[in-house]
């Protein structure tokens, strides 16, 4: 009797240390997986770090007229041209449109977007402004400065580590539209973080689909008649490697 419980006590005690280590293994396997992605989201963010900056060294609208050449590197992710577009309205009529389109880098849930001359950066749900658009809203509210960049390029490639080039030929064109009351619509995928940077100049603003693609555009409505100078900066830009 005594040996059958010597025994029965060995094989429990057996049993327990088998159970024991297949929940080690299966926690140092869970903690293995969990730093793994960590170390794979840090360097997404830094991915998308580096390229932020390299877009706003190598796309400067504004101050840049002729050839210009910066580069963008990431160790992963894809760069692709987006279409999108931006719109003057009034109230009765489309004022002016601008076939802007956007470069724009993903890597997991890492996005940045270069758009109209703004950059966005995307972290998971949430989006703010890296750099701010080119538009201006005067403190006596009788003028609303509208600068646009447009690529006038396609491209869709994966980054893999090698340096990217972007090569521009910028040119300007001024137009002074007349005092009247105007809304400005930017066709965008990250609505938070222009909205918040058009709440701060004064405007207000709302979301609607304007041609039916599916794609929603931010329209920030300003206050008042207003002499209007729209700015369109062409970038002529070439991507390669």
């Amino acid at each position: 009797m005594n040996g059958t419980m010597r025994s029965s006590r060995a094989m429990s005690s057996v049993i327990g240390v088998a159970l024991l280590l297949g929940i080690t293994v299966l926690a140092l396997g869970a903690l293995t997986a969990s730093i793994g992605l960590a170390v794979e989201n840090g360097a997404a963010a830094a991915d998308a770090s580096r390229v932020s900056d390299g877009l706003d060294s190598a796309l400067r609208p504004v101050e840049v007229t002729g050839s210009h050449v910066g580069r963008i590197q990431a160790t992963d992710g894809t760069l692709r041209t987006v279409p999108r577009t931006v719109r003057l309205l009034n109230d009765s009529a489309t004022v002016a449109t601008v076939e802007a389109d956007a470069l724009v880098y993903e890597s997991g849930s890492h996005r940045v977007a270069f758009l109209a001359g703004a950059i966005v950066r995307g972290d998971g749900p949430g989006a703010r402004m890296a750099r701010d658009p080119p538009v201006v809203a005067s403190a006596g509210g009788d003028v609303l400065v509208v600068g646009v960049a447009t690529l006038d390029e396609s491209t869709a490639m994966s980054l893999a580590g090698h340096p990217v080039s972007l090569r521009t030929n910028v040119s300007h064109d001024r137009r002074k539209l007349r005092a009247d009351e105007y809304r400005l619509a930017v066709e965008t995928t990250t609505p938070s973080a222009w909205r918040d940077y058009f709440e701060d100049l004064g405007a207000t603003v709302t979301s609607r689909d304007l041609d039916g693609d599916g794609t929603e555009s931010v329209v920030a409505t300003f206050a008042g008649e207003r002499t209007v100078y729209l700015v369109v900066h062409d970038l002529s830009l070439e991507v390669g490697e």
